[in-house]
């Protein structure tokens, strides 16, 4: 029996023109390079300017996978934006990129899971897709994390980073089985308890502010790499898939230690993990789709590819993804 797989083909990211290398942060805070990079990976990141939102970004995103899909703006049937910095409060920063991109049929909305969030934009699109409501959904990870960093706190502002990228999906006939190209299976999670580990302290309801991020490192760590390592071997069971089937983890960029300690939890080698930390900081709901972008402009993927993404933000939310290239 065939079913409809939401199978990708088309991707493109955005990083804004102004990069940060960890060499400034050694101008007002105590820190170093060498500080940095032991304890994050990170090398540079990119931050949006004055003038450029998050719309902004997502909308070059969005045309550069356009491009790559050989589509236009109204052969996409919906646009699913993964973003914890958005424009404005409301309207949705969805609805913004669709106005720009000249789509004129369809529909756009937002959805928050900090930096899980392109894994949970994922799953949905799928679910829009299987269920036959949409035929071609483009699902963006936009943000300007910077908008919102303690420029005091050398923790956290050091790690993070603004950049956006893009993924269209197709619904396409599989053979229901796990060589089918397309998603093949999804796992959603989260925990509003762990809340006050990993949060920002303002909200429009709250007290009328955007607040900064605050976060407890070693916390986060400590969830991340085991939540991260469960929600991994959830999906592969749910595909039926072995580990050694995968032929690339694209993780979220939040931290190169995060990412290691996964992988070998994992008994997946490095060598099969796509790492942009170094060069992007944590873009949040950004960075996978900005690690899959950068990946295949290298080349690296090859169609019929299996990845595995698996991502964790603030909530706790986490999941994971599994889908053939």
């Amino acid at each position: 029996m065939t079913v409809l797989r939401a199978v990708p083909i088309g991707i493109g990211h955005y990083l804004p023109k102004n990069i940060i290398e960890n060499s400034y942060f050694e101008t007002f805070l105590d820190t170093s390079d060498d500080w940095i990079k032991a304890r994050s990976g990170i090398e540079r990141r990119h931050f949006a300017e004055d003038n450029e939102l998050t719309s902004d970004l997502g909308f070059a995103a969005a045309k550069n996978a356009l491009k790559h899909a050989s589509l236009n703006a109204n052969d996409i049937d919906a646009i699913i934006v993964a973003t914890s910095t958005p424009d404005l409060t409301f309207p949705s920063t969805a609805t913004k990129i669709q106005h720009k991109l000249g789509m004129t049929s369809g529909f756009a909305f937002d959805i928050q899971a900090v930096c899980a969030g392109f894994v949970f934009a994922l799953a949905n699109a799928n679910a829009l897709i299987i269920s036959g409501q949409a035929k071609r959904v483009m699902v963006i990870g936009a943000e300007t994390f910077s908008r919102i960093m303690n420029w005091k706190d050398r923790s956290t502002c050091v790690l993070f980073g603004d950049g956006a990228g893009a993924l269209i999906l197709e619904a396409q006939e599989g053979d229901n089985d796990n060589q089918d190209r397309g998603i093949i299976a999804t796992d959603l999670n989260s925990d509003g308890s762990l809340a006050d580990i990993l949060y920002v302290d303002g909200g429009v309801s709250k007290n009328q502010q955007s607040g900064v991020l605050i976060m407890e490192g070693k916390e986060v760590y400590k969830h991340a790499v085991t939540k991260l390592t469960e929600t991994a071997e959830t999906v592969l069971k749910k595909a039926k898939i072995n580990h050694e089937e995968i032929d690339w983890v694209i993780p979220h960029q939040a931290n190169l230690r995060i990412i290691k300690s996964t992988s070998q939890k994992l008994g997946i080698d490095l060598s099969k993990i796509i790492v942009t930390v170094q060069s992007h900081g944590n873009t949040s709901a950004a960075s996978i789709p900005l690690a899959i972008s950068v990946a295949n402009k290298e080349k690296k993927l090859k169609k019929g590819d299996l990845l595995l993404t698996e991502a964790i933000g603030g909530g706790l939310a986490w999941g994971s993804v599994i889908f053939r290239w």
